[in-house]
């Protein structure tokens, strides 16, 4: 048997992992990741589009040393099954260049380390003339006209990345700038989401400042758990001595959200398509969105969220990628999250069915009736047991017939087809929406105004605290009376 040393011819490798797959964005976060693991307190990211366009990603983190930054440019610095310290977010010692060089034909990288900058630099042009692994050394004189190196200068440590001749990015787009503008706000939004939690200062993590163009970016909490229900205690699934911690939550339901927050929430795909499971390892999002084929996405369960905490120990058992942007959860773990699933759905049912209100037993009195057919198909119909249908027919036993005729009516020509649309769409319907008390108390006034002689106001008012949807007002109602609001 014989063997043969191939080592890799670098132009060829090089510009082929340029065709991983690589967003700008998901670039973007994988140099953060690195940032996050020197332990990193800022992180600036500017862009010019004007001439000689780049972007530059600047760090106060660690730094490094001269040999440190040039085992961090080799492919493959780091072995992808070395056990790795908790903060650290990389796995296959790729992760840098190959996002640098998806959006890039020139990469600078240059640090700063117990008061030494050192500077080294991949440079597509020069390696395809060089022929071979050309890794381009500098010096404090070369990299004085680099964009935004006096910056990291002024610091005590820090690294900063330099993508300059963006080829990639500068694809298909007929101005650089507008591209620029746009891309912006895409990166703006991932950013926010990715690493909300370090954003938002989460305990246990270095808090992270993300800044783009010297302005900040906001933590975006896909769970809004200020005002979000936590469906059940955090469940841990033990695999190979490591924990894997799930914490489902129900989102309020939309009459309860801002216009901002249901926004966020959906963003443009709407809440039913960001439902799922919410996958983090070490507190930074890689995947969400996604039941994993453990159920269908569905109307009911679009408030439902589950946040499921993965230590990087586990990367082999979830088949990680190297963008960091796609994960499977093992068998052992579905079988696990196969049985939260089923209390999950059930909990957004509840919430989108009683509208975020408290649950209520079968002796609450509705206005409408969900009916089931012979047939077995299903219809609503208004409710003729509702107090002021019955005190109608009281009232007018003449006209029981024609009230009759007209509730069916109403029945059938309840517009299913666009309340489907607008509660799909993610439309907050005003119908919908939680009353204040004033209008509750309007609303009973209103009622008791038009009682009949043979009924008193403490029966009226008991029959109505059954009904929807006084009875999620029945204290507010007592406390009315008690003021003399419904004294003749």
């Amino acid at each position: 048997m014989k063997y043969a040393d191939t080592p890799p011819y670098a132009p060829t490798l090089m510009e082929s992992t340029r065709a991983i797959g690589y967003s700008i964005e998901a670039a973007i976060a994988d140099i953060i990741d690195n940032s996050i693991a020197a332990n990193a307190k800022t992180v600036n990211i500017d862009f010019f589009p004007i001439g000689e366009a780049y972007i530059t990603i600047l760090d106060d983190g660690f730094g490094m040393t001269e040999q440190e930054l040039i085992n961090a440019m080799k492919y493959g610095s780091q072995d992808p099954l070395q056990e790795r310290a908790e903060i650290d977010l990389g796995r296959y010692g790729l992760g840098m260049k190959t996002a640098s060089l998806s959006q890039c034909r020139i990469l600078t990288v240059i640090t700063k380390k117990n008061g030494s900058v050192s500077a080294a630099q991949w440079n597509l042009d020069h390696i395809k003339s060089a022929g071979t692994w050309s890794l381009i050394l500098l010096d404090e004189n070369d990299i004085a006209d680099y964009p935004n190196v006096k910056k990291l200068l002024l610091q005590d440590q820090g690294t900063i990345i330099i993508w300059q001749d963006l080829d990639k990015f500068a694809v298909g787009e007929k101005d650089i700038a507008e591209a620029f503008r746009k891309k912006m706000d895409i990166i703006r939004d991932h950013l926010s989401l990715v690493f909300h939690r370090y954003l938002s200062g989460e305990q246990g993590i270095q808090k992270l400042d993300i800044r783009m163009n010297e302005k900040s970016i906001p933590a975006h909490d896909p769970f809004l758990v200020k005002k979000s229900t936590q469906l059940m205690d955090e469940e841990v699934i033990t695999i190979r001595g490591e924990k894997v911690t799930v914490k489902p939550f129900i989102l309020p339901h939309v009459s309860k959200l801002t216009k901002a927050e249901l926004k966020a929430l959906g963003g443009k795909d709407g809440l039913r398509k960001q439902q799922g499971f919410y996958v983090y390892r070490n507190k930074r999002l890689l995947v969400w969105g996604t039941w994993f084929r453990l159920m269908r996405q569905g109307d009911l369960s679009k408030l439902a969220r589950v946040q499921v905490d993965i230590p990087n120990s586990l990367d082999d058992l979830w088949t990680l990628d190297i963008k960091k942007s796609t994960a499977t959860p093992p068998e052992e773990i579905k079988q696990n999250l196969s049985i939260i699933i089923g209390k999950i759905s059930e909990g957004s049912k509840r919430t989108w069915t009683y509208r975020g209100r408290k649950e209520t037993s079968d002796n609450v009195i509705h206005m409408w009736n969900r009916m089931i057919s012979r047939n077995g198909s299903i219809y609503y119909e208004i409710n003729p047991d509702y107090p002021i249908i019955q005190d109608l027919y009281t009232d007018y036993p003449e006209l029981h017939e024609r009230f009759n005729i007209l509730l069916q009516q109403i029945g059938y020509t309840l517009p299913l087809n666009s309340l489907y649309l607008d509660l799909t769409n993610d439309e907050k319907i005003e119908n919908d929406s939680e009353k204040d008390t004033k209008q509750i108390i309007s609303m009973v006034k209103a009622i008791l105004s038009v009682r009949d002689e043979h009924t008193s106001v403490e029966e009226l008012l008991d029959n109505l605290k059954l009904a929807e949807p006084f009875y999620s007002y029945a204290e507010e109602i007592d406390e009315a009376k008690v003021r003399g609001e419904f004294d003749d």
